[in-house]
């Protein structure tokens, strides 16, 4: 297995949701009861991420900045090594560069320059005596470390999931630094203004296990492994399973493998897909439907009073991404209220969630929340009872504690997908 990357590449989905990666060396994820294994491949790129793996909690991407004893003379480049066994060449380089703002406040980036040139900014920096501490809620890691009395190295360790790792950090020289890896170019992205259709798709039934599901992208081909034809339907038009009646019991318990290949140029962007999704619906499964307001119970999100404590994403571009760690650990780094809503509304929440923040731009943030047993639907294993001492409180706390944001229970009126027509496929 290659180590975890920050930089990631290709989209796959798995339990329904799909993971897409920005560019560079490209991982392809498979599903399977063990989690998520990944493998390299070439590359593609999209705007939304979600990645479940067990084994990051033994891993991690590369993360945190260091510093030296008095904040004047913190700002400089900082660089040192992780000992990470799977790496290809068992460890990675991180350089942190270390400066101030405006406010002559302490700020950070970080980049793993074996993975590619992509910065991750700290969400806070702090010196207490000898004592250097950052967090990067983008990677979900944090860094704590001392400083030497020369000032000219900080020896700690940085945690990212379960397991800490050692990372001593030296200030660089003009004659010492690393040099900076170049930014990938990015494949051509289709045309926005691209009425795309699946140019050849095969469907055939699954005959794969339970667990071995998940929507896929890679460059311009789309698959679907092992899913529903609702399951299908609520990518496609971005419902909760909630937001769709009248479907025959089939389009829940029959499984299907699908292909697609784009046509026309340029790799397509996930509202492209979609498009090409509902295209092939209504001509393969005949899906016919109109759409009526009804009462619903949902989620509303909301800012709380004290505010937004999510970070200024440094990536505005429109690449974002969205990574669970485990049962109640949520990485979110240059995400939109939008992708966070679409990920608990999909993945997390047992109902429809409604996006009322108001909130623009792309933030980074970690979200840890002891979870209970009606959330994870999709995920199709058994939330593990709280416990006296849990570590995190629950998700309505955590998300305002932590995010400065209110998520609320409440009823509203909702697009509900009634369908009037669906037949099992024609033949390819």
């Amino acid at each position: 297995m290659t180590s975890p990357l920050n930089d990631s590449v290709s989209a796959f989905l798995c339990d329904r949701r799909l993971l897409w990666f920005q560019t560079a060396p490209e991982l392809v994820l498979n599903c399977g009861e063990d989690g998520i294994a990944l493998r390299r491949e070439y590359s593609a790129w999209g705007d939304l991420l979600f990645t479940y793996n067990p084994y990051m909690k033994k891993l991690a991407t590369v993360l945190l900045s260091g510093l030296p004893l008095f904040a004047q003379g913190l700002p400089g480049t900082w660089q040192g090594t992780l000992k990470v066994p799977q790496a290809p060449q068992g460890e990675l380089r991180v350089v942190f560069h270390v400066s101030t703002t405006e406010a002559d406040a302490l700020k950070a980036e970080m980049v793993s320059i074996d993975q590619g040139a992509q910065a991750f900014p700290a969400s806070s920096v702090t010196l207490r005596e000898h004592a250097v501490k950052i967090a990067i809620p983008g990677l979900g890691a944090g860094f704590e470390g001392k400083m030497s009395v020369d000032g000219k190295t900080i020896a700690g360790t940085w945690t990212q999931g379960q397991t800490p790792l050692a990372l001593t950090l030296e200030l660089a020289t003009p004659q010492t630094a690393w040099a900076m890896p170049e930014a990938a170019a990015k494949p051509k992205p289709m045309a926005a203004d691209a009425d795309p259709s699946f140019e050849v798709v095969t469907i055939k039934p699954s005959r794969r296990e339970p667990l071995d599901k998940g929507f896929g992208q890679r460059g311009r081909r789309f698959t679907v492994n092992n899913e529903s034809v609702t399951d299908v339907v609520t990518l496609a038009y971005g419902l909760h399973l909630r937001q769709m009646a009248g479907a025959p019991s089939w389009a829940e318990s029959e499984k299907f493998d699908i292909e697609g290949e784009a046509d026309g140029e340029g790799v397509p962007s996930l509202d492209q897909w979609r498009i090409m999704l509902r295209k092939m619906l209504a001509d393969r499964f005949h899906l016919a439907f109109h759409t009526e307001k009804r009462e619903l119970s949902v989620y509303a999100l909301t800012v709380a009073k004290t505010g937004p404590k999510m970070t200024k994403s440094l990536n505005q571009d429109g690449l974002a991404g969205l990574g669970l760690r485990g049962l109640g650990s949520v990485v979110g780094r240059s995400a939109n209220m939008g992708n966070f809503r679409n990920f608990m509304q999909g993945y997390v929440m047992d109902r429809p969630v409604l996006d009322q923040t108001g909130i623009e731009g792309r933030y980074d943030f970690q979200l840890d929340w002891t979870p209970d047993d009606f959330q994870f639907p999709g995920l199709g294993v058994k939330v593990p009872p709280a416990g006296e001492n849990a570590p995190h409180p629950d998700l309505y706390t955590a998300i305002q504690q932590q995010m400065g944001l209110k998520l609320e229970a409440v009823k509203a009126r909702a697009d509900v997908m009634v369908v009037d027509r669906l037949e099992k496929p024609s033949e390819n």
